[in-house]
């Protein structure tokens, strides 16, 4: 039997290795990378997985986990995966969702519903991916704009790492936000990929 395939955001690159790493799965999972800028145009996604998973015979045994949740397809990915019974995707509406859990997410979105979200990938990027991809690094002027209705930034911290606060906090000051941090690990996400991989019946 084939390896499992894992078609993964490359936003989620770091932690998807560590996951794997730490459950001594390198080796035993192949894994392709989609574009990172995806994340900030979702209705490529689909039609980019749709490529993909044409190479994919349905027939046969290899397990495919689509590294994505939801995303701003608006159940667009759903849809193209309805057909393809040994293929599953990430579980809830977005990145900050499966690394949060569903639980803790909806508490601080109903905390603060107006909450402009980063992981330690996007805060690392905050300028290529979030500043240039808004086109504010041209036009700043429309910073309040796109973020009048946001009244915070909140970092979901995979990792303790004080660069990654750094970028986030300087990154809330560039919005003019406040900033906040809530530190969510990897235990969820982990969880996540291995039921995505063993309901299809892979490792």
């Amino acid at each position: 039997m084939s390896r499992p395939l894992v078609l993964a955001c490359g936003a989620l690159a770091g932690e998807l290795r560590a996951v794997l790493a730490a459950d001594s799965l390198t080796e035993a999972i192949e894994v392709r990378y989609l574009p990172a800028n995806l994340h900030n145009r979702p209705e490529h996604i689909v039609p980019t997985l749709r490529e993909l998973l044409a190479e994919h015979d349905p027939e046969s045994e290899r397990t495919v986990l689509v590294g994505y949740a939801d995303c701003g397809t608006g159940g667009g990915l759903d849809r193209l995966l309805a057909d393809e019974p040994r293929v599953a995707r990430l579980p809830g509406a977005h990145c900050y969702e499966f690394f949060a859990g569903s639980e803790l997410f909806a508490s601080l979105h109903d905390a603060e519903p107006g909450t402009f979200y980063l992981t330690d990938f996007l805060a690392k990027h905050f300028d290529a991916l979030v500043w240039q991809g808004l086109g504010l690094d041209e036009h700043p002027e429309l910073r309040d704009v796109y973020f009048a209705h946001y009244r915070r930034v909140v970092l979901l911290a995979q990792q303790p790492d004080p660069a990654v606060l750094a970028a986030a906090r300087a990154a809330a000051e560039r919005l003019g936000l406040p900033y906040a941090y809530v530190q969510v690990g990897l235990d969820r996400f982990a969880d996540a990929v291995s039921v995505g991989l063993r309901v299809r019946g892979g490792v």
